[in-house]
């Protein structure tokens, strides 16, 4: 063997020579659930640490491969629908051998794997069909396992202590697999087998299959997230009737699924042209926000984004709720009650919250609800409650829902009160921010990396930071309450906001304007210095 004449110290280069990992995934969500695959339809142990089945910030399948015998099937095509419904993966058989001798061929057996999110459970069919001339007879194997992990030890965040497994439940067609988390929330994946397996274990379902040439066959598994914590509202049936639940056949919850799609596409404005690229293009559009839309108590909302970020975001979601108000009124709505019923009562400092203020994240998991993560309802966030009153103004215009805007307005009056007392601390006109919590946010602007905002020489800025774009809405925010005063009949209040919003401009352009730049300051810092970026 040739010795190797090159000494790596490096602890986590990778050699050339090591297996490749695949991190191309495919994702399907539904409600606060949702499922990170690879191609192969398999949630594998190694390579993309982000696989799995996530229901409200914890992974309730951490493992979930496929193979025959020992080997893994071939890859032939792995696509997500149109309507991001349904994952289909076609697979194949690698060569079989004994003693050095094929004895089934590779592409003999076709394996068409289907799987669908409804209602928090995973529903997967997997056909086998017998394309050779002969009979064939296979050990198909499924492994599987559940860590539990909150979403933030996904994402890299050491915890000291967790909590603990409970005893694996096995009966003849069904595995349970439990978890107790130091929240005393006992979290349960329910995994049901339809054939019940051959053999069936903690760990492993092997099903022996037996084809002539040209018989397939259908085996159905349905993989429930159970907690709880779980309650009729929050997107599916209660724990109680887990079992009527994952018995819903595979071709129900695939038909349901889709069905719920195209009654939301049939509720909005269709858009064509005689491009069919671009037809194809908005058609992808649609069904990706489609995706991420969530029913919640309140009404529609928009998740800010799958994995990390499947749950509500203040910020993403007025956005969101703005760029489709023309098409589609009724999720703004939904986004407006939502954070309207999430708004801040209190001064709280380690959820940066204070009277007023509108949501920035909201997280269910366990280290959410233990404290670990402030993100339980999490308030750092200096631009959602601007844009929180410029999504009511917004909304008000497009539609003149006057009964809705004067249920709010209590809500919209409590945030323009956050922007005055508590936006702006020390009185100079412009709002900012500082971070109170000690685990929340650095920079509570759209730019929330830690080093987001600096000077022109590198120097971090000092807070308290009043952002440039922050004071755009903040003097919008004004202007689109005095539109719902007036609306309400108060022309005194719209009248005081919009004499806010003018003294706001001329002081903003006074103060941010940077001439040899030909633009506006990035932000002012803590010392009222201009970061001329």
């Amino acid at each position: 063997m040739t010795e190797e004449v090159i000494s790596v110290s490096e602890d986590f280069y990778v050699l050339s020579t090591s297996s490749r990992v695949d991190d191309r995934v495919r994702v399907l969500k539904h409600g606060d659930t949702f499922a990170v695959f690879d191609r192969f339809g398999d949630i594998e142990r190694f390579g993309n640490g982000r696989l799995g089945v996530y229901h409200q910030d914890t992974r309730f399948l951490s493992r979930f491969t496929l193979r025959v015998g020992k080997h893994r099937p071939l890859l032939l095509s792995s696509s997500i629908k149109d309507d991001n419904a349904i994952l289909a993966v076609d697979l194949m058989n690698p060569d079989f051998l004994i003693a050095d001798k094929v004895v089934i061929p590779h592409g003999t057996v076709h394996i068409f794997r289907s799987k669908v999110l409804w209602e928090a459970i995973l529903h997967e069919r997997i056909r086998i069909h017998n394309y050779g001339m002969l009979p064939v007879g296979l050990d198909l194997v499924i492994e599987f396992d559940a860590n539990f992990a909150d979403i933030f030890e996904v994402r890299g965040v050491d915890r000291e202590r967790r909590g603990r497994r409970l005893a694996t439940e096995v009966t003849p067609d069904t595995v349970i697999l439990g978890y107790e988390g130091l929240d005393e929330c006992i979290r349960r994946t329910r995994i049901v087998f339809d054939p019940p397996a051959s053999r069936l274990t903690e760990s492993e379902a092997h099903f022996q299959v037996a084809l002539k040439s040209g018989e397939e066959a259908n085996y159905y598994c349905a993989i429930a997230c159970e907690s709880d914590g779980d309650s009729v509202g929050t997107h599916h049936a209660p724990v109680g009737d887990a079992r009527s639940r994952t018995a819903l056949s595979y071709d129900e919850a695939a038909k349901r699924a889709v069905d719920e799609l195209k009654r939301a596409r049939d509720e909005e404005t269709e858009f064509f042209t005689s491009n069919q690229q671009f037809n194809d293009w908005l058609n992808r559009s649609s069904a990706d926000l489609h995706m991420i839309r969530t029913k919640t108590a309140s009404g529609l909302y928009p998740y800010a984004g799958v994995p990390w970020f499947s749950t509500a975001f203040g910020r993403d979601g007025i956005i969101t709720a703005l760029e489709c108000l023309w098409f589609n009124p009724v999720l703004a709505r939904g986004v407006l009650s939502y954070l309207a019923a999430k708004q801040a009562q209190t001064e709280n400092a380690e959820q940066d919250a204070e009277p007023g203020k509108i949501l920035h994240e909201t997280r269910q998991g366990e280290m959410a609800a233990l404290g670990e993560v402030p993100f339980g309802l999490y308030y750092g966030s200096i631009d959602a409650t601007p844009l929180f009153v410029m999504l009511a103004g917004a909304y008000y215009e497009r539609t003149g829902d006057h009964v809705f805007v004067r249920s709010i307005w209590p809500n919209v009056t409590r945030a323009l009160t956050w922007i005055d007392r508590y936006g702006d601390r020390d009185g100079d006109g412009f709002v900012e921010y500082s971070r109170r919590s000690h685990h929340g946010l650095v920079h509570q602007g759209w730019k929330d990396s830690h080093d987001a905002i600096f000077h022109a020489d590198g120097q971090p800025a000092e807070g308290p930071l009043a952002l440039c774009e922050v004071q755009g809405y903040v003097y919008a925010a004004k202007l689109a309450a005095a539109g719902l005063a007036r609306g309400l009949g108060d022309e005194t209040s719209a009248q005081e906001l919009v004499s806010q919003a003018q003294k706001l401009r001329q002081r903003f352009n006074e103060t941010f304007w940077c001439d040899d730049l030909s633009t506006f300051a990035l932000a002012l810092d803590g010392n009222k210095q201009p970061c001329r970026v």
